[in-house]
């Protein structure tokens, strides 16, 4: 009996404190109670202290490790109370607006302060060019032209967001100020996929008789953009001379050609992923010069893989075809080149890119995939994708790097959305522990190797393709969350900075013009359901640099014979409604039905993920 008394005082004394404290603000008002001050967006990220204790992952038995765990009591487990919840169509509005927002603070300040410089330095509220005291300074130079990059490559999201106005405004400026006749030596593949595809995309959009985001026509247009594309091509175009692969130089100056002590050495993306630009440009002009240089590179890529895996390195010698770099994997190097393998033949419908596609992808799952062989069920750790030596297909490194996190994108493109939900829910749960993506993530050792983030907007855009695909509103919640990070922690006096370390949130004075023509386009489309891209019953398809383009019947058509193969029966062209397979959402019927309004993954399996990171 003693013991049951003694059970019954604690008791009555933890009411009693439970009382005391509830009552304690009303009975002293001047006591100052700490509270966490509100955020603007609910369901902030979570972000651990970064001395924490490392967990080591491993196979998780019976589903994973964790299976059932989250729901005490029988209660509502904690994912499905923060994510699988409905998504208020007011809440989605308002998260599209300050998307707007986002992109108009970011524009409207290197307007002020940085045009026609290339880029903002968005803390000291000036412009930047490239280094003209130190050449090898390639981090700047490769990207920056002295061209207002950053005007010219934000030239389509004022479209997309309906700003008719300033999106003429621009359009004339570009024409009016911008040259390339510059002694700037800049990278052929930024210069490519930045500048050539945001001329592009905008002479589309200014030329579409249907006019689906407004009137975005210019008085008196006589395809100013399309000559400036053309101009820079050309300027271009010495980077494919005297090279015996025909794999191109990697930097090119705009008025003498390729310099004399120009490096042998490029990396496969570089080389690889000029094909969508430098096609589309072909056949406007109908001019197969462009779109031959470009392919005649990704063949000769092609014909260099391994014997063995199938796989391609990082790093080349364009002279003799040796691998400097063996290393193959799915970002920094590598990325778009199989990205474009598939746009490509999306755009174009030439079969043998997408038979290039389907072989290094085949060739990815067999050699680069480790874990578990189904996203949603079995034992085992979580699918993830490694960095392996092209001919051995062994392990190589134990990190990947943000720039990876377009693949589910590229899979929600092919259908693969299964696979797709587990690498972006890896990806999302580093973002949750750093509120954003390190350059470089070591998961073995469950931190940042690189820890710097440049605004990149690969997540973004793996989250906007997947909603579009699933229409879970876990998507919804996932930018959400980015959109708050991007607000909270890279926020500056004159736009928004590249964190310099995502451990200690400090900034670097640096606003890569991806950041308007990507990141805020690839948002602000993720809350706006309405927007012409979604409704307007046109086909669409994203640039590597996220420039928009139309999926028609022009860009199937070329005016010249085939000049690309020795072939002379052609395989017969995908037409564009026969693209739907490969392209858009009526693939997706790997997702079950009863699944598509609920968490797109497990709880189990999304709390094993975050184990994984140091997140829990």
């Amino acid at each position: 009996m003693q013991w049951r008394s003694l059970l019954l005082g604690l008791l009555l004394l933890r009411l009693g404190l439970q009382a005391l404290l509830a009552l304690l603000p009303a009975l002293a008002p001047g006591l100052c109670l700490r509270r966490r001050p509100p955020f603007p967006f609910p369901f902030p990220p979570r972000a651990p202290a970064p001395g924490r204790a490392l967990w080591v992952p491993a196979a998780l038995p019976g589903g994973g490790e964790g299976a059932g765990e989250g729901a005490a009591g029988g209660g509502e487990d904690e994912y499905e109370a923060r994510y699988g919840r409905a998504f208020p169509p007011q809440l989605r509005a308002r998260l599209r607006d300050a998307a707007r927002r986002m992109f108009a603070f970011g524009y409207d300040s290197y307007m002020r302060h940085a045009f026609p410089s290339d880029e903002l330095d968005p803390l000291h509220c000036c412009g930047r060019g490239p280094d003209r005291d130190d050449p090898t300074n390639l981090n700047i130079n490769d990207v920056l032209g002295n061209y207002s990059l950053t005007l010219i490559d934000a030239l389509d999201t004022l479209a997309v967001m309906g700003n008719s106005s300033e999106f003429q405004k621009a359009v004339k400026l570009v024409i009016d100020t911008v040259s390339f006749d510059k002694d700037s030596t800049v990278q052929v593949f930024e210069a490519t996929i930045r500048v050539l595809g945001s001329l592009l995309s905008a002479h589309i959009i200014i030329t579409d008789t249907k006019q689906p985001f407004g009137d975005m026509t210019i008085k008196d247009y006589d395809n100013e953009l399309l000559h400036m594309a053309h101009d820079l091509a050309v300027r271009l175009l010495p980077a494919f001379e005297n090279t015996k692969t025909g794999i191109p130089y990697p930097r090119v100056n705009l008025k003498r050609g390729v310099p004399p002590d120009s490096n042998n050495e490029t990396c496969t993306a570089g080389a690889g992923s000029l094909l969508v630009e430098f096609g589309i440009l072909s056949r406007l002009l109908g001019d197969s010069t462009f779109e031959w240089v470009a392919r005649r590179a990704v063949k000769a890529l092609w014909s260099l893989r391994s014997n063995n895996t199938g796989l391609l390195g990082n790093v080349v010698n364009i002279q003799t075809g040796h691998w400097v770099g063996k290393q193959s994997g799915l970002g920094a190097g590598s990325d778009s080149f199989y990205e474009y393998l598939l746009k490509s033949y999306i755009l174009f419908g030439e079969q043998e890119d997408l038979e290039m596609f389907n072989d290094a992808y085949r060739n990815i799952q067999n050699h680069l995939r480790r874990g578990r062989e189904a996203c949603n069920e079995g034992e085992g750790d979580p699918p993830l994708y490694v960095n392996v030596n092209m001919f051995t297909g062994q392990l190589m490194n134990t990190w990947i790097d943000s720039l990876q996190a377009f693949f589910p994108g590229l899979q929600v493109l092919i259908g693969d959305v299964e696979d797709a939900i587990c690498l972006h829910a890896f990806y999302y749960a580093i973002w949750k522990r750093y509120g954003a993506l390190p350059e470089r993530y070591n998961w073995q050792l469950q931190a940042p190797d690189v820890p710097f983030y440049p605004l990149r907007p690969e997540l973004v855009e793996s989250t906007y393709l997947l909603y579009q695909a699933t229409k879970n509103p876990f998507y919804l919640h996932v930018g959400m969350d980015i959109l708050h990070s991007l607000e909270n922690y890279t926020k500056a006096k004159c736009g928004y900075a590249t964190l310099h370390h995502v451990v200690e949130k400090t900034k670097e004075d640096r606003m890569e013009s991806f950041f308007l023509s990507e990141t805020c386009k690839y948002l602000y489309l993720l809350f706006d359901e309405d927007n012409p891209v979604h409704k307007s019953g046109n086909k669409y398809m994203f640039t590597t640099e996220g420039h928009i383009v139309s999926v028609d019947e022009r860009f199937r058509n070329s005016l010249w014979q085939d000049i690309f193969s020795g072939e002379d029966d052609r395989a017969e062209k995908v037409k564009p409604n026969e693209l739907k397979a490969v392209n858009f959402s009526s693939n997706c019927n790997r997702v079950p039905d009863e699944r598509r309004y609920l968490l797109p993954l497990k709880s189990n399996y999304m709390r094993q993920i975050d184990r994984m990171v140091g997140l829990i």
